[in-house]
């Protein structure tokens, strides 16, 4: 693949771009000997980077914060980004067994994640 081609996939608007990405991360996965789970497209219950934007959101707006400028609320994001805390990152990685079992016994449905 040339590297315009490749760049291209990112581009929006451009042809089946969202399938030709799954295929590339899919691909980068089994180069690196990951993995991957099938499970439903679109499966919160399986994302656990859900909770993190959850968590950043409350962080963000704590107390009802708000924001005078789009770099203001943006500054404001990278630094929560920065400070995830390490404690949230384990928690959310260790409770992955107990969402899959959870998905596998709802036969795919939605959990209480």
């Amino acid at each position: 693949m040339t590297r315009r081609s490749h760049l291209r996939c990112f581009l929006p608007g451009t042809d089946n771009a969202a399938v030709h990405n799954a295929r590339l991360t899919k691909d980068l996965f089994r180069e690196n000997n990951i993995t991957l789970l099938e499970h439903p497209a679109c499966s919160p219950d399986l994302n656990p980077i859900e909770n993190i934007w959850g968590w950043m959101a409350r962080e963000v707006y704590k107390n009802g914060h708000q924001f005078q400028t789009a770099d203001a609320l943006r500054e404001a994001i990278f630094t929560t980004w920065s400070n995830v805390p390490t404690s949230l990152l384990e928690t959310l990685a260790s409770s992955m067994p107990k969402r899959i079992f959870d998905v596998i016994n709802k036969n795919g449905g939605a959990t209480h994640y």
